[in-house]
């Protein structure tokens, strides 16, 4: 064990003094945690993951020789966390456990030793961790398996939240997220297992439209990382989602949902930390076998985060003041992403859908052009179309998906083609109108823009406090395409 004492406080970066800390080592500083970020000789700096007052010069620090993990375990369905796990609601209570192990199976890597029924509609599936097999020679009733090996596996399982979870093969990604929005669906698509990005400025709808794909979409389970948004609005998405009822069963939709509530005025440290937590719970659930959603909302909070733990370590900065390692941490963000098959052979996937609040508004911020080198749907939000009340305020003309080809017919691609063109149209047509009036137009130019008003209308708009409107299956949504175009065939 080693020990060391702190030289000095700089908000929630600490040096250290003393050899033998290593890079990703957990340390204990007068009961709060922190990570050790950089080494040096003689010494080390570390973040902490609490508030920095009461600590001074002097204070002991402890290394504990392990990286920063978190406990996978019954219980988390359903409940509150902050950005490193630490429990924000009441506890849970005792599970009913069920030993599926027998005495004499050998058990491989992913294999389910035994299953709790977290909610009604999850079932906690514990699992024989990578890298260890033996043959079962005890089981008791509480889930605890004794190998032949001498290894003793309970429910719970700690693991490294920014090291991926091990899969034995990543798949193409051939299934599309149905999420009812019809802009979504049929023009931008989301697949199951892929990296999204939704940027937009301040009240253009991105936690609304993250609500609305929470409930909506066909994930088995929810993970709401509120990485740095404002008090007042986790708040909101913490009171709404517990008033929710789950469209798909009439079940509360908590039942089904994982939050991540780290605020603006939480400790900087664990918000940069919050997304590694998120996606490592995605992961383990994933491996279950289930489909998992991602919200992060936001990831430009994450970035000044980065940015801010980066000026107290005296890093050079990049452009904007952000880290040069920006792409990077982003890149290994949306890069655990994917449609896999488990080490159980069992198929999961864990699709990421990120907000970027990009300040001002401007796209061209480094954090919104880095995401999207790293994510392949991008449902730009437009300021305009939300000041008109045109929700989903998502931009036809900057946004796109790389999915559009997931099982979608020639038909179905031709209509999209279609609608994406008469769009198109109208923004050039506009243009020309504001200059010579709409009465100059063509009789074809004219009807071009009708069709497009219709299209933006009937189609594009989508009421999301209506119960008839908030969500149209895909073959609805082809059908409607088909009623709009065909009267100007």
């Amino acid at each position: 064990m080693r020990v060391g004492e702190v030289l000095e406080v700089n908000g929630p970066v600490i040096t250290i003094g003393g050899d033998g800390f290593s890079l990703a080592e957990v340390v204990e500083i007068a009961g709060r945690k922190g990570e050790i970020i950089a080494v040096a000789v003689g010494g080390a700096t570390a973040q902490v993951y609490g508030v920095s007052a009461g600590l001074w010069p002097g204070l002991a620090v402890t290394g504990t020789g392990k990286p920063m993990s978190v406990t996978l375990q019954p219980g988390i369905v359903g409940h509150i966390f902050d950005g490193i796990m630490q429990r924000l609601d009441d506890a849970p209570a005792t599970w009913k456990v069920e030993v599926t192990a027998k005495i004499g199976q050998e058990l491989q890597p992913g294999d389910v030793f035994a299953t709790v029924q977290e909610t009604p509609l999850i079932t906690y599936k514990a699992m024989c961790p990578s890298g260890v097999f033996g043959k079962v020679v005890q089981t008791s009733q509480c889930g605890k398996i004794i190998l032949n090996t001498g290894r003793e596996l309970t429910l719970a399982q700690t693991w490294p939240i920014r090291v991926p979870r091990p899969v034995k093969q990543r798949r193409a990604l051939d299934q599309p997220l149905i999420t009812g929005q019809r802009v979504i669906d049929s023009l931008f698509p989301i697949a199951k297992g892929g990296a999204v990005a939704i940027p937009g400025g301040f009240g253009t709808g991105k936690t609304m439209l993250q609500h609305q794909l929470a409930k909506w979409c066909d994930a088995d389970l929810i993970v709401y990382i509120g990485c740095g948004e404002r008090g007042n609005e986790m708040t909101e998405v913490l009171e709404d989602f517990a008033k929710l009822v789950d469209p798909k069963n009439n079940r509360p939709l908590l039942e089904r949902t994982v939050l991540i509530a780290n605020t603006s005025d939480m400790p900087v440290a664990a918000r940069e930390a919050s997304i590694y937590t998120g996606i490592t719970i995605a992961e383990c659930y994933r491996d279950m076998g289930y489909h998992v959603a991602v919200m992060a909302d936001s990831t430009s909070r994450w970035a000044e985060a980065l940015r801010e733990l980066s000026g107290r370590l005296g890093e050079i900065p990049a452009e904007e003041g952000y880290p040069a390692y920006l792409a990077s941490r982003l890149s290994a963000f949306y890069g655990r992403a994917g449609y896999v098959t488990n080490l159980n052979d069992t198929e999961g996937s864990v699709t990421i859908i990120g907000a970027v609040s990009p300040q001002g508004g401007d796209f061209n911020e480094p954090v919104t052009q880095q995401t999207k080198r790293f994510t392949s749907c991008y449902l730009a939000l437009d300021r305009r179309l939300a000041y008109a009340r045109h929700y989903p305020a998502i931009d036809w003309n900057a946004s796109y998906s790389g999915y559009v080809g997931i099982q979608k017919s020639p038909d179905e691609l031709g209509l999209r083609k279609q609608l994406l063109d008469v769009l198109h149209q109208e923004t050039d047509l506009l243009e020309i109108a504001g200059l010579i009036g709409t009465d100059a137009l063509s009789q074809a130019q004219q009807k071009t823009l009708q069709l497009a008003k219709e299209i933006r209308v009937r189609f594009l708009q989508q009421n999301a406090y209506d119960p008839a409107d908030t969500f149209m299956p895909p073959e609805a949504q082809y059908r409607l395409i088909q009623e709009i175009l065909h009267p100007f065939k």
